[in-house]
């Protein structure tokens, strides 16, 4: 017997569709036998047949195929992709931390504008660190790839280091 998932592909392949108005299974009004008119191989039935153009998708690339539909939205769009709230406590927080406990009031406008230049360095940074990945011959990001990308920016130690030197 195969796994769960190889039992669950198998099914999904096998299952007829139907359009929605159609009515549900009828049951048979005999309780004995079956009739010798629906007597047969006893295998399993044939798949029907699909609409020209009908894609089976199996769920791996169901779920592949997901991942690159938000890519192509995410690319489309221009709105942030960090959650507003979260960045601004970060960004307080960090604050908090080099004036030595004093808070600072922001305006709004300084935030989003702080956290608009945060978004496009990480995706520009990112979009350098794909590069390597495929210049290596893999489409996979690894860290090493994220490490060579920030030694060849200058980016090598925490910005804690920069503003308090050793």
């Amino acid at each position: 017997m195969g796994t769960t998932a190889e039992n669950f592909i198998r099914n999904w392949n096998s299952t007829p569709t139907l359009p929605a108005s159609a009515p549900g299974p009828r049951r048979s009004r005999s309780h004995g036998a079956a009739s010798p008119k629906h007597q047969g191989s006893g295998g399993p039935a044939s798949p029907a047949p699909r609409p020209a153009g009908w894609l089976v998708l199996r769920p791996l690339a169901r779920r592949r195929h997901g991942i690159l539909k938000e890519g192509r939205a995410l690319q489309k769009t221009t709105h942030l992709l960090l959650r507003k709230s979260p960045f601004c406590r970060l960004a307080r927080e960090i604050c908090v931390q080099f004036t030595r406990g004093v808070d600072f009031s922001w305006q709004a406008q300084a935030l989003l504008a702080l956290q608009e230049a945060a978004e496009a360095f990480l995706v520009h940074f990112f979009e350098d660190a794909y590069l390597l990945s495929l210049h290596a011959g893999r489409i996979t990001l690894f860290p090493k790839d994220v490490q060579l990308a920030r030694r060849i920016r200058g980016i090598q130690k925490g910005w804690a280091e920069l503003w308090h030197p050793p």
